[in-house]
């Protein structure tokens, strides 16, 4: 382990630290700002996107502080976690929980009393317990409070335990206290600083815009159709980890059972299973035994797994503040990354049924609304999920479903007068599924008993679909013009605003139901062609194996040796030596010194193997480096200007061209983008020329293609 004393003499600029410890040539933003403000020994709250880079903000001021940096941290789990990313850098670090010996605990202390650590772990329960009376005051220098939005009643993991922290401030007054929360609106914020007793605290506030994370909606499938999606997209995705949040634990197990029939290596998780379960399902996800993971909302707090690279909502979340940490927990190392959320009248009427049982009714109706406001969104959902945090996009960002297929409008007045007039004519009884089998004119037993096949709407409705039905009332829902009587069935009340609809007074826009799932979505996606695998994810996949086989040895969970983004970037680098290692993001001194013998000896065994590009190839590129533009270059070699062009793509992708820089427009980059979601044959350029209205060029096409192969977004898509 290096010594703690070299970090103080030898690095003494954040700049420094960053890279020769984290392997980072550039801070994220906002990071710089909060650590020089945490160096003047000021406190703050800062707010940072899960998987922003929270954790850096205290950790590099930790090194450069002399004494111990306190981490309150809410979840053993976590603890250890972070803990173990700390050692594999090489940073003396420590816990001190419930989950220690009596001998390990004298451990911690030995260390700490004879200041060996640089950080210390400790859940808010054992600090405010009394349970380290060995801890002295000058023993810490800052002090820093994880998943703060713990503190506050109004936050989603309200933990009592918390609010007592103010009186640690106290005892600590000489230490610099700074709050983190990935998710806090603004009463939860003033509630933080409030709670925690923050003196003179600057906040700093991160954009929420997680832009690697796609977005997607699917509203009202029935169970059948749900599972054979979810199957179809997790086979198209081998080798991806993911997380797949259900509301209640019989479906955690249900549908990791239907999953694992299908042959897919999945776990249910949930807080009724027993520690020891929960432990080794959880260890073998982030070790990758396991791929994928049905869990309840208990699971994913306490990892930083960092390449999770899909996250799926079985069913409506309750609010947007737990949607989006749960979100967040996807494609932490930058790298694209899918969200999925499903949800049916029948998640609607469950929130609303818990929320009657809470003890924050009106507050928790209000963000189930804004949640349902986000499902039913007809404009770009990342600006709808932004502008709760109250941030706001001047543009549609382009990577969600609505922008890649805006939903198509259209005047639904007359259909919500049937469904308002029978909702009327059934004195408002009955709840959403007995009105749309009204409004379909469906002879089961329950409309008949009560007769309902008497009222004048009965059947007005059979030429739309029961799924179709479903999705309006929601979007009714939405509108105002119905309320959900929690105390009454969940019946439907027609509200004030709905009697101007109903007179005709005013018109309802609707948007048609997405297009169904495939019935043999699971045979089509057999049927596809399988993907040609290029020599990049060769080379990738051979350095995950070997990741996996370092990190079997040390027993550490293999995103902690490097994450999927240090390995992408070795890939394009493919360095040779220990210097050109270095060069790679994410590999800091110690874990060059670790590991570069290793991944270097991979990288040059492949090498070895692979085909030299032809001389043609060479000489392009020789001419290239002289200085010639691609037309002299053509003209040169008597070869068509495009074939050069391609010439240049391939080298780019192979990394012996290491820019694009002069040669392709951001712009046309942008635009090859924007439709790559509607061309079925990623490769091929004559879909993009003509998608484009022949406005790019086709050797900009194939330049934009080898920048976006090998930023994986070609990959992604396909």
């Amino acid at each position: 382990m290096l010594e703690v004393k070299n970090y103080l003499c030898l690095m003494s600029t954040p700049e420094a630290i960053l890279k020769e410890v984290f392997g980072y040539d550039e801070f994220r933003p906002k990071q710089k700002e909060i650590i020089d403000h945490i160096l003047d020994k000021r406190d703050g709250l800062v707010l940072m996107p899960t998987g922003g880079g929270k954790s850096i903000c205290f950790q590099i001021p930790g090194l450069m502080f002399e004494g111990l940096t306190l981490v309150i941290s809410p979840l053993i789990s976590l603890m250890k976690d972070q803990v173990e990313a700390l050692k594999a850098n090489g940073i003396a670090a420590a816990y001190y929980n419930s989950s220690l010996s009596s001998n390990e605990e004298t451990d911690v202390r030995s260390l700490v009393e004879s200041k060996s650590l640089k950080f210390l772990y400790v859940s808010p329960e054992r600090l405010i317990g009394g349970g380290i009376p060995w801890l002295k005051d000058d023993d810490i220098s800052f002090v820093a409070i994880d998943e703060a939005h713990c503190v506050s009643m109004w936050g989603h993991d309200f933990r009592p335990e918390y609010t007592q922290l103010k009186l640690i401030r106290e005892r600590w007054s000489h230490c610099p206290f700074v709050a983190f929360t990935a998710t806090a609106d603004k009463v939860t914020r003033k509630d933080i600083v409030e709670q925690l007793g923050l003196r003179s605290p600057k906040t700093f506030v991160s954009s929420f815009d997680r832009k690697n994370l796609s977005l997607k909606v699917r509203p009202q499938m029935t169970q059948k159709e749900k599972l054979k999606e979810i199957i179809s997209f997790i086979n198209r995705r081998p080798h991806q980890a993911g997380i797949i949040y259900c509301l209640s634990r019989k479906e955690t197990e249900a549908l990791a059972a239907n999953l694992a029939t299908a042959g897919i290596d999945a776990e249910a998780y949930h807080a009724g299973f027993s520690s020891d379960v929960r432990s080794k399902v959880q260890e073998d996800f982030i070790n990758d035994r396991t791929q994928v993971i049905c869990a309840t909302i208990a699971f994913g707090m306490g990892i930083d797994k960092s390449n999770v690279r899909w996250v799926m909502h079985y069913n409506m979340p309750k609010n947007i503040e737990g949607y989006y940490q749960e979100i967040g927990r996807a494609g932490r190392d930058g790298l694209p990354s899918d969200t999925v959320l499903y949800f049916s009248m029948k998640d609607i009427v469950m929130l609303s049924k818990f929320i009657e049982d809470s003890g924050q009714k009106e507050l928790n109706k209000t963000k189930l609304d804004r949640m349902l406001q986000y499902a039913e969104a007809t404009t770009c959902r990342r600006r709808v999920l932004l502008s709760y945090f109250g941030e706001y996009m001047k543009e549609d960002c382009g990577n969600c479903d609505i922008c890649e297929h805006p939903p198509v409008s259209f005047d639904g007045t007359q259909l919500t007068q049937m469904a308002l007039s029978a909702a009327v004519r059934t004195k408002e009884k009955v709840a959403t599924v007995m009105l749309v089998n009204i409004l379909r004119g469906s002879a089961n037993s329950e409309v008949l008993a009560n007769e309902y096949d008497k009222i004048k709407t009965y059947g007005v409705g059979k030429m739309v679909s029961f799924r179709e039905w479903k999705h309006y009332i929601v979007q009714m829902l939405n509108q105002g013009l119905f309320e959900l009587a929690y105390d009454e069935g969940f019946s439907l009340k027609v509200t004030k605003a709905a009697k101007e609809v109903l007179l005709g007074q005013k018109a309802i826009q609707l948007t048609k139901v997405p297009e169904e799932v495939p019935q043999d979505e699971i045979k089509a996606a057999k049927k596809r062609p399988s993907k040609a695998i290029s020599e990049n994810d060769v080379l990738f996949e051979k350095l995950r194996a070997l990741r996996k086989r370092i990190a079997s040895e040390a027993k550490v969970p293999p995103y902690q040796v490097f994450n999927d983004a240090t390995l992408r970037d070795m890939v394009q680098i493919k360095p040779t030596n220990f210097e050109r290692f270095l060069d790679v993001s994410g590999v800091g001194e110690f874990k060059a010194n670790k590991y570069a013998h290793d991944f270097l000896a991979e990288i040059a065994g492949y090498l070895k193997t692979q085909k030299k590009p032809s001389d043609t190839f060479y000489k392009t590129l020789e001419l290239f480096h002289k200085g010639l533009s691609p037309k002299q270059i053509a003209i040169d070699r008597d070869l068509q200007v495009t074939t050069i062009y391609s010439h240049l793509a391939n080298l780019y992708i192979d990394g012996r061209l290491q820019t694009l820089e002069g040669l392709v427009e951001e712009d046309s980059i942008k635009l090859v983008r924007s439709v790559m979601p509607q061309i079925e044959e990623k490769s091929k350029l004559r879909p993009y020329y003509d998608a484009l209205n022949e406005q790019v060029p086709y050797h900009e096409i194939r330049l934009a293609l080898a920048y976006l192969e090998k930023t994986g977004e070609l990959e992604v898509a396909q």
